[in-house]
């Protein structure tokens, strides 16, 4: 009884008031500047992250990430339409013995009209703008750097990414495979005014694991997630409550690998969430009813397949999950922003346990571009 009391609660809830909680302050997008041509500067990305989960299901493992990056870039406005950069990422994990793992970074933009082109570093992870369970927000912490290639549409009417991100190069002969995602992630604003935003979100993800140069004799993994629904935003003004909204997705998944290495070969959920908007935070209610699906990137809790130490090889065909998320985001002083998020995950199938996961999260930013050389 206390779960369909809950579910009803939840689903009344929504609609009356964002699946995806805003990641507007942990997005870094440098471009070409016709005011800065001829210029050097010198681009500052920090981030600060804490993120602990006390898990205690069979899907995902409990566990805390505590740390920081930092990435200082050179970023040459060579044109009006075109931008050089290069630099370092480095991430330190505290308590962890010096730092734990640096990138190269490389990438060169060309930015014309609402058009970007990006080759080297991606604009990746959140800035993607992809739904949890189709890619992990954890992905900003543990692959914070993707590269290959990429176009950004960002319009009021439409926001396009388009990208290849190469995730692991092979050279003959190979002990391993080559690894790549490719996808894409639309936002299509349908109606849009001072008042109200309807729009259309449409994503794909496809990753692949394979080549012809490896030594290893294991197939091809070929794996498929999409979603699409609709979203709603309903702007109220200034008053306490300034925003309700809602994001409601179809998901699904499908194996196109030349051997099936997963126990289900395709799956589909439907992926319900609402919220409102105040000065002190936002609150989303996100309910999850999955059947046999599967995510190369995703978030593990979604997963009909197991993702923990210990519980290989477990599945479920259904999971049914109810998460509230609780959210404060604040610009402290310029160019430094706090973010702190909590979310309780219910499993709809074992209430009776009593158990409660939930993790919670928070994060410091601090992003900044000093010139360098001024143009003569």
């Amino acid at each position: 009884m206390k779960k369909y009391l809950l579910l009803i609660v939840a689903l009344v809830f929504a609609f009356f008031v964002k699946a995806q909680l805003p990641n507007d302050s942990l997005e870094y997008r440098i471009r070409p500047d016709s005011l800065r041509t001829g210029e050097l500067h010198l681009s500052i990305h920090n981030f600060n992250f804490l993120r602990n989960y006390e898990f205690f299901n069979d899907f995902q493992d409990g566990y805390t990430l505590y740390g920081a990056q930092l990435e200082p870039q050179l970023v040459y406005y060579a044109h009006p339409k075109l931008s050089v950069m290069a630099g370092i990422h480095l991430r330190k994990d505290f308590g962890g013995n010096g730092i734990y793992r640096t990138y190269p970074l490389f990438s060169i933009k060309y930015q014309s009209g609402n058009t970007a082109l990006i080759n080297g570093v991606l604009e990746g992870n959140t800035q993607h703008r992809f739904i949890e369970p189709l890619y992990d927000f954890e992905r900003k912490i543990t692959n914070p750097v993707e590269y290959g290639t990429q176009v950004v549409i960002n319009k009021p009417s439409l926001f396009l990414d388009a990208f290849i991100n190469w995730n692991n190069m092979i050279y003959k002969p190979s002990g391993e495979q080559e690894e790549l995602f490719a996808g894409g992630s639309a936002d299509i604003t349908i109606r849009q005014n001072e008042k109200m935003k309807l729009s259309l979100p449409l994503q794909v993800l496809a990753f692949h694991q394979g080549g012809q140069i490896d030594t290893i004799d294991k197939p091809l993994k070929t794996l498929l997630n999409y979603s699409t629904g609709i979203k709603l935003k309903l702007r109220t003004g200034e008053g306490f409550i300034t925003e309700f909204n809602t994001e409601n997705y179809f998901v699904g998944f499908k194996d196109n690998s030349s051997v099936n290495q997963y126990p289900f070969s395709d799956g589909k959920a439907l992926f319900l969430n609402a919220g409102v908007k105040s000065r002190y935070g936002s609150l989303i209610v996100s309910y999850w009813n999955g059947n046999k699906y599967i995510s190369s990137a995703g978030m593990p809790i979604y997963q009909s397949v197991s993702n923990k130490i210990g519980m290989e090889g477990y599945s479920e065909n259904k999971r049914e999950l109810l998460i509230l998320r609780y959210a404060y985001q604040k610009e402290l002083v310029p160019h430094f922003y706090l973010d702190f998020r909590i979310e309780p995950v219910f499993d709809l199938k074992s209430l009776g346990s009593n158990q409660m996961d939930f993790y919670h999260s928070l994060f410091l930013v601090y992003k900044q571009d000093f010139r360098l050389i001024k143009r003569k």
